[in-house]
C-alpha cells in the first residue's frame, strides 16, 4: 500500500474493513463522527476479538473543528476485593485467569459518555439500536477468522485452553479456527442487543449488571455489584505540546500520553527533518528511553501523581532532555513495560469533528476469562499493578492501573488536522512518532509513512526481549549504522505485527479527508 484513500465527506481508519465500513455506512446515514465510532466500537469487538472486547477499556481524544478537545478516560479501577492479600504467596499478579479479571470494564461507559458529548453538540442523534446493528449482526451471523486471530490463539493455547467458557466461544470444536473459518458469536450477540434495548447504561445497573456480577463471584473475580454500578467514564484535560509544526493532543494519566508527546518535544529539538533513516531512528529511539524514564517516574492514578505531568512538557524542561541525547552514540537501556494487544481507530465526519479512539484488553485475550452466556471477554489490564506495597504501581482497591493507550491527534499550523494511533504497548509512543516525523516533519506521504518499515524498542505481541528490533526492509546499510551507534538490533519480517497496527487521518485546509491504513493489520481507510 502506497497511496492513500481521500474522500471529501467522511473517513474511517480501523485496523479491520469491516469496523470501517460500519464507521462510514453511519456517516452516509448522517450521524457524525462520534456516533461512527461508537459503531465501529462495537462492530471490532466481535471481529477482532482476540484484541479488544466490551470487557475492556477505552479512550477517546475528540477534536472539534474549532475549540478545545475533549478526553474520555473510560478506564476502570481495581475491583474493591482486589487487595494484595488476594495475592498471598505470589509474586506478582498472575496474567491470566480469575485474579488477573480484576479491574472493572470501562468500554461501554466511554460509549456512552462519547454520546453524551455528542449530544451536546447538537443534531438530531441515531438511535443506539442503529450503532449496534452492525455489531449484533456480524456476532450473530458470523465474520471470517483472521490470520492474526488464528495467530493468537496458536501462540497462547497452553495458557487459555484451561478456561471452559473461553475454550467453549474461542475454541467451539474443540480445535483453534482457521483463517477464513466462519466464527460465530451468538451469547455476544445477545448481550449486544441487550445493551441496544436497555441502554448502555445496563452493563453496570440492571439485569445484564447482576448477571455478570453473580457470574463474577462465582469464578472468584475481584469485582462486586458495587464495583460495576459505581463505574463512570470521565472527561479529563488532554496533555498538550507546542511544537514547532503546530499543537499536539494526547492523553493525561493513567496513561502513557506524556511519553508520546515527550518524544516528539525532545526529537523536536533535535534537527531531525533531514536525517538519513538511521539517525532518525537513532534520534528518536534515544529521546524514547528518556520519555520512558519521566513514564516510569511518574505514571500512575492521576489521585496518587504530585507532580503537574502538563509541566513536563514545557519548553526549558524538554531543552534539557534533548541535550543528554547523543547523536553518536546509544545510551544504555534497561527495559519496556511489555506488551499489549489494542485497536487505535480514527473517525472524521464531513464537519470537521475528528476523533482518536483506543480500546482494549490489554495481552491478546485479555484474562482469558468469558462471563459465562454473555460472550463478554474481560482485560487484564490490572496485570501492570505491581505488588510491592512501595511501587508507584501498587495494587489498591479502587486504583486505576498504568495504561499504554494514548490516541494522538494534531492541529498544525497550516491548518490540517491530524488524528493518528497504533496499538502494541511499549511501540505506540514510537510509532506515533513514526508517523508524526516521517509525514508532517519529513514530508513522506500519508499512506507511505504507515507502510514504511518500522521499528520497537522493548516488546510487545509475545516478545520477550527489550532489543532494538527491526522489520527487514530496513536497508542493510541503516541496520549496521544503528549497531555501529551501539543498539542490540534484531530483526523482524518485512511486515511484522509487533510493530503495531498503525492508522491516521488528516483533513486538510479545503476539507478534503484523508486516510491512511496499516497493511499489518486487516484494515481499511474508508472514505466517501
Amino acid at each position: 500500500m502506497m497511496q492513500s484513500n481521500i474522500a471529501p465527506s467522511g473517513m474511517a481508519v480501523t485496523p479491520h474493513h469491516l469496523a470501517s465500513t460500519t464507521a462510514q455506512t453511519i456517516l452516509r446515514e448522517g450521524g457524525n463522527a462520534i456516533e461512527a465510532m461508537v459503531a465501529a466500537a462495537a462492530a471490532i469487538a466481535v471481529v477482532y476479538p482476540h484484541m479488544n472486547s466490551l470487557g475492556g477499556d477505552g479512550f477517546w481524544l475528540i477534536v472539534p473543528p474549532e475549540g478545545e478537545p475533549i478526553a474520555i478516560d473510560a478506564s476502570g479501577s481495581a475491583g474493591s476485593l482486589a487487595n494484595r492479600a488476594l495475592y498471598a504467596g505470589e509474586t506478582h499478579i498472575p496474567h491470566r485467569g480469575p485474579k488477573a479479571a480484576l479491574t472493572v470494564a470501562g468500554t461501554i461507559g466511554g460509549w456512552q459518555e462519547a454520546l453524551s458529548c455528542s449530544a451536546e453538540m447538537g443534531g438530531k442523534p441515531l438511535p443506539l439500536s442503529r450503532l449496534l446493528a452492525d455489531a449484533i449482526h456480524y456476532a450473530r451471523e458470523g465474520i471470517p477468522v483472521t490470520q492474526s486471530q488464528e495467530d493468537a490463539l496458536t501462540s497462547r493455547y497452553h495458557e487459555l485452553n484451561d478456561f471452559p467458557a473461553f475454550c467453549q466461544m474461542f475454541l467451539p470444536e474443540g480445535t483453534i479456527p482457521r483463517t477464513g473459518s466462519r466464527f460465530i458469536q451468538p451469547d455476544l450477540a445477545h448481550t449486544l442487543t441487550q445493551l441496544a434495548e436497555d441502554g448502555l447504561d445496563s452493563f453496570y445497573h440492571g439485569a445484564l449488571a447482576h448477571r455478570m456480577a453473580q457470574q463474577m463471584a462465582q469464578l472468584g473475580m475481584p469485582i462486586t455489584a458495587d464495583d460495576l454500578a459505581g463505574y463512570h467514564a470521565r472527561r479529563t484535560t488532554p496533555l498538550r505540546l507546542a511544537h514547532s509544526r503546530g499543537e499536539i493532543f494526547n492523553l493525561a494519566p493513567p496513561t502513557q500520553g506524556l511519553v508520546s508527546l515527550a518524544i516528539l518535544g525532545i526529537t523536536d529539538r533535535l534537527e531531525i527533518a533531514d536525517q538519513s533513516d538511521s539517525q532518525t531512528v537513532h534520534r528518536i529511539v534515544e529521546a524514547t528511553k528518556l520519555a520512558f524514564g519521566l513514564r516510569d517516574r511518574f505514571i500512575t492514578d492521576p489521585r496518587y501523581i504530585t507532580q503537574d505531568i502538563q509541566s513536563l512538557l514545557e519548553s526549558h524542561h524538554l531543552n534539557t532532555l534533548s541535550q543528554r541525547v547523543n547523536t553518536r552514540a546509544a545510551a544504555p537501556w534497561g527495559e519496556g513495560k511489555g506488551p499489549g494487544d489494542t485497536v487505535w481507530m480514527g473517525v472524521c465526519d464531513r464537519n470537521g469533528l475528528a476523533v482518536s479512539f483506543i480500546q482494549s484488553i490489554y495481552h491478546e485475550f485479555g484474562s482469558g476469562i468469558v462471563l459465562p452466556g454473555t460472550g463478554v471477554l474481560w482485560q487484564n489490564r490490572g496485570a501492570s499493578f505491581s505488588l510491592d506495597p512501595h511501587h508507584l504501581l501498587a495494587l489498591e482497591p479502587g486504583k486505576q492501573p498504568f495504561h499504554t493507550l494514548n490516541p494522538a491527534a494534531a492541529r498544525l499550523s497550516d491548518g490540517r488536522t491530524m488524528v493518528y494511533g497504533s496499538m502494541g504497548g511499549d511501540g505506540q509512543p514510537q510509532t506515533q512518532a513514526a508517523l508524526f516525523i516521517r509525514h508532517v516533519v519529513q514530508g513522506l506521504p500519508l499512506q507511505q509513512t504507515i507502510t514504511a518499515p518500522r521499528w520497537l524498542l522493548g516488546r510487545t505481541w509475545g516478545q520477550s526481549t527489550d532489543t532494538l528490533k527491526l522489520e527487514d526492509r530496513f536497508t542493510p546499510a541503516t541496520v549496521d549504522a544503528l549497531r555501529t551507534l551501539g543498539h542490540d538490533v534484531e530483526l523482524l519480517p518485512g511486515f511484522s505485527e509487533t510493530v503495531g497496527h498503525a492508522g491516521a487521518i488528516v483533513r486538510h485546509v479545503n476539507g478534503m479527508l484523508e486516510g491512511a491504513f496499516d497493511p499489518r493489520s486487516n484494515g481499511s481507510a474508508a472514505g466517501f
